[in-house]
């Protein structure tokens, strides 16, 4: 028997979009010079390792985000319970969308995410840097 899916990814990622902020590479780029956000990479570490990533975000993978936001939760991050904007971003502004929404969800706020993703902040001139696993190299 096939399944049937009534709310796919176009779905999902349109009803996010029109419920969370989304900002433009430049004016997240704008942002993050402030002292007040929190720039959030949901990237794989495959991911950042191949492309670089925004200088001084903070990394959380997409599979651990619900974990690290919940200060409930015994894997949550501190950097969660500030009183400050978090910017979610990914590769292409996709898997944003719906961090910053179940992030805004979840009661964390606020919250918005880069239209385009690392590819768009990238494109406009935000600066990027090499990530460095902390992983052991064998």
């Amino acid at each position: 028997m096939s399944q049937t899916i009534h709310r796919g990814i176009k779905t999902l990622i349109d009803e996010a979009n029109a419920s969370i902020e989304t900002l433009s590479a430049a004016d997240a780029i704008k942002a993050a010079q402030s002292g007040d956000v929190v720039i959030v990479d949901i990237r794989d570490p495959r991911e950042l390792e191949r492309d670089g990533r925004v200088p001084g975000s903070f990394s959380c993978t997409r599979g651990m985000l619900e974990f690290w936001i919940d200060p409930e939760s015994p894997y949550a991050k501190p950097v969660f319970q500030q009183d400050k904007k978090f910017i979610f971003y990914c590769a292409g502004g996709l898997r944003s969308a719906l961090a910053a929404k179940t992030a805004q969800d979840m009661g964390l706020k606020p919250v918005a995410h880069i239209a385009g993703g690392y590819a768009a902040w990238r494109d406009a001139g935000g600066p990027t840097e090499k990530w460095e696993s902390k992983k052991p190299k064998r």
